[in-house]
């Protein structure tokens, strides 16, 4: 049992319960015990700030963007490194005994909780994994409540990770972070206060987001309709992928007149969309699809490829792109060569452009054109014409199928789908899921493309903005009167802050595939099932005559 191991916030969790042996996503048992101890901590920190913040007491000005940090190193597929994760422990520990040592000199009570008693000793990390992973919440309601609000945060912190990269931070959201690991550290935390966070996490997923949005287009300019060559050029190319846009700003004006292109991969695809990154003539186009697809994908690239965040598929030990793979912020690999930030946190991608001259331009695997660039402020200068569509009745509904894309065979229900779908229903889009359909040919309804993609898994924002000024426009009193219907697909802790902020917003009737979490317990599923009316997917057939008859 000591070399086991138990995690189930990915929706491939192994047979749908959770991962004990190795994770399906490639994590091994000693990484997710590096990962448990490591949760445990900064709870234990957060726990600190948060009896501090109530004393009125200066905590520590790096707690914050470590929590961010720690969060997002954990979330599915970023880190498989142990050592930077071993480092991450030492430097969490460091950090819990400063901030417990600042409450003994200010006379500030700290609770008596596991997260503050253990001492750091290296010879203990097995034990101490062990004793603090998921099942340490023996009650199952209250352990799903826990895990969906830890999942949520860890979202969360992916988002407001970007955000503060581009100078744009929120101290409330922060100190909400730390507030809700405090919570979930709670032995004695009853289910109506964990389940208000729960709520409260999605609030915040709100913000978080609309932080994102505005950093994002303060930075870079709106999102405008845009589209993206999927073929390839004849230089070498630098592939990048994940999801932040700061690094992929440092890497265009460092590769800027050296002949080599840069091609955006998976979630990366939205930086054409924006006015102050695709003026860049050497972003040569989009290579690939979504990230479960990488290891054919960048055997055939032929050049260097950065990861920025999460999305990484441990390659074969053979694998000929190993030695041309590099990692930055969170994400991290045994191997691979990570690549740190300065003080101002940008990066010097000075190796990985002399590694490129050396390479091959990159194999063509398809050619044409997608589009996209559809977020809220595009849209809403489509107003008049999409309003005009949807009372003449050329378009009867609005489809949101953003989320994520994955591995299993099921998720070919979503190109059903959007196949089979009635012509004058329009997708509306963000996430790595579009990579189901956005290359079909559906075709428009009175120039409205049938897939409108907003962007990134983050930019779900701007589907909650455009429905919000559907409501305004319609002049409706409730936001689930519009003809829109939410069938979401998931993956990981990004999706589930996303889902968290829809029903803070009072969306409901989600459907979610192409499976329930399995963090959900049948108690806490049925009350979202009744409060929110949270339900699962059927078949293609069965869901479009629930959806449109």
């Amino acid at each position: 049992m000591k070399e086991q191991m138990f995690c189930y916030q990915c929706q491939e969790t192994a047979k749908g319960v959770g991962c004990t042996i190795r994770g399906v996503c490639g994590k091994l048992p000693q990484t997710s015990k590096y990962m448990d101890l490591l949760l445990s901590v900064i709870r234990g920190i957060a726990i600190v700030e948060e009896a501090l913040r109530k004393a009125s007491v200066k905590g520590s000005e790096v707690s914050g963007d470590f929590i961010v940090d720690t969060l997002f190193s954990t979330i599915t597929n970023a880190n498989f490194d142990d050592e930077s994760l071993i480092a991450r422990i030492e430097k969490a520990v460091n950090l819990r005994n400063e901030l417990m040592a600042i409450a003994a000199a200010n006379g500030v009570e700290l609770p008596m909780t596991e997260e503050l008693a253990w001492d750091g000793n290296r010879d203990s990390y097995n034990e101490e994994g062990t004793k603090h992973s998921v099942l340490r919440e023996q009650n199952e309601d209250l352990r799903s409540l826990k895990e969906l609000t830890m999942y949520g945060l860890k979202g969360m912190a992916a988002y407001y990770e970007h955000a503060s990269r581009l100078g744009h931070r929120d101290e409330s959201i922060i100190a909400f972070m730390q507030k809700a690991l405090a919570i979930t550290a709670k032995t004695d935390a009853s289910m109506d206060e964990l389940f208000h966070l729960v709520l409260e996490t999605g609030n915040f997923g709100v913000k978080a987001m609309a932080l994102l949005d505005k950093a994002n287009t303060t930075s870079y300019g709106h999102p405008e309709i845009t589209k993206v060559n999927i073929g390839v050029r004849k230089n070498p190319g630098i592939l990048i992928s994940g999801h932040d846009l700061h690094d992929i700003e440092d890497l265009l004006i460092q590769t800027e007149g050296t002949g080599i292109d840069v091609y955006t991969h998976g979630e990366m695809l939205p930086a054409h969309y924006y006015p102050q990154l695709k003026k860049y003539k050497h972003l040569a186009g989009n290579y690939g699809n979504a990230w479960w697809q990488q290891k054919e994908e960048f055997s055939s690239f032929n050049g260097p490829i950065i990861f920025t965040t999460n999305c990484i598929v441990p390659p074969s030990p053979k694998a000929n792109y190993n030695g041309r793979v590099f990692t930055l912020n969170s994400t991290g690999y045994p191997g691979w060569k990570y690549i740190e930030a300065d003080a101002q946190g940008h990066k010097d991608f000075s190796e990985v452009i002399a590694l490129a001259k050396t390479c091959e331009p990159p194999t063509e695997i398809e050619q044409g054109e997608i589009i996209g660039g559809f977020a809220h402020h595009q849209v809403l200068t489509l107003a008049d014409k999409v309003v005009e569509a949807v009372k003449s009745g050329a378009i009867k509904k609005f489809v949101v199928m953003g989320g994520c894309d994955g591995r299993a065979k099921s998720r070919n229900y979503y190109t059903d789908f959007a196949l089979q779908m009635p012509k004058d229903a329009v997708i509306l889009t963000a996430g790595c899921a579009k990579y189901k359909y956005n290359k079909l040919n559906l075709g428009d309804i009175n120039g409205i493309p049938r897939v409108l993609d907003a962007g990134q898994c983050n930019d779900s924002y701007s589907l909650a903005m455009i429905a919000l000024k559907l409501k305004e426009v319609f002049d409706l009193d409730d936001i689930n009167k519009l003809p829109i219907i939410y069938n979401i697909a998931w993956y990981e802790q990004k999706a589930v802050i996303v889902l968290l902020a829809l029903l803070s917003l009072g969306v409901k009737n989600i459907h979610l595939g192409p499976t329930l979490p399995a963090f959900l317990s049948a108690n806490v599923a049925k009350v979202l099932v009744e409060q929110f009316g949270i339900a699962g997917i059927g078949t293609v057939e069965d869901d479009l005559r629930e959806f449109f008859e």
